[in-house]
């Protein structure tokens, strides 16, 4: 399974899953932003990180998603850390996360970096010891079907779907969770395509609905605005001034001042 593209998605949609996961509250996520970073001039990558949107008192979180065996995991993320404080100098404190199906596959040696393991600097999570599926949380019972087998994931996905949509008050936010349990489903099940993972799991009769259709097309424009937002760089640097930017781009005037201003800081 595609592990790292799947939790780079879930973090990026629904960033409150992954402050529920470290114990602390989901509206928490409202105060950051979520991406991967990649190390000037070298070849690191951040899996994820959670930047604190204003502030200099929430820490930086640097997440990284390890679905196999490595004894450099740590020697690496302590190095991509070194090298984002230095080139970047945030004021903020930092907090490592690193996540596990299981402690059988966190076989690299601490012995060098004992002191953030033991201040709660960098704390670990395995998957597979966070509790029965039924009883977690919907966010959290979503991360954990990644890593259930086959028999117990049919049961646990079919108890997933109905307590979002039981559970789950905002329409975009019980959509993005249905497609994300849907996704993780495909993988889970290679030998069986889309359409029949949707009649497996009633999915496709949900997504008939009028409800899911019109939160499906304004997810959609959603995605279009924020393809637009994420282009205003681009064109500055072909020259263009922010009056033509806004006009091309089909955007408020002050919305691509707000972006130009935001990134210059």
């Amino acid at each position: 399974m595609k592990t790292d593209s799947i939790f780079y998605r879930l973090f990026k949609e629904l960033p409150s899953i992954f402050f529920e996961l470290i114990g602390d509250s989901s509206q928490t996520a409202d105060d950051y932003e979520f991406s991967s970073v990649e190390i000037k001039q070298t070849a690191f990558r951040i899996d994820g990180v959670f930047l604190p949107v204003q502030g200099e008192d929430n820490p930086i979180y640097f997440v990284e998603v390890q679905f196999q065996t490595d004894e450099e995991i740590y020697l690496r993320l302590f190095s991509e850390v070194s090298l984002y404080i230095r080139q970047n100098k945030p004021k903020n404190p930092w907090q490592g996360i690193v996540i596990y199906p299981s402690r059988i596959i966190d076989t690299a040696d601490i012995n060098h970096y004992k002191e953030f393991f033991q201040s709660g600097r960098v704390n670990v999570i395995y998957l597979d010891e966070l509790g029965e599926t039924t009883s977690l949380p919907v966010g959290i019972a979503t991360i954990k079907l990644i890593i259930e087998d086959e028999n117990t994931a049919i049961v646990s996905a079919r108890d997933l779907i109905a307590r979002t949509q039981q559970q789950i008050n905002s329409e975009s936010q019980q959509r993005q969770l249905l497609e994300l349990i849907e996704t993780i489903l495909v993988y889970k099940f290679p030998q069986m395509n889309r359409k029949e993972i949707e009649e497996m799991f009633g999915l496709s009769d949900l997504k008939q609905t009028k409800v899911y259709q019109e939160g499906l097309e304004e997810g959609k424009e959603e995605g279009m605005q924020q393809a637009r937002i994420e282009s205003i760089p681009r064109l500055l640097k072909l020259g263009l001034n922010i009056e033509q930017i806004a006009q091309g781009l089909d955007l408020d005037l002050e919305e691509v001042k707000r972006q130009v201003e935001n990134q210059n800081q």
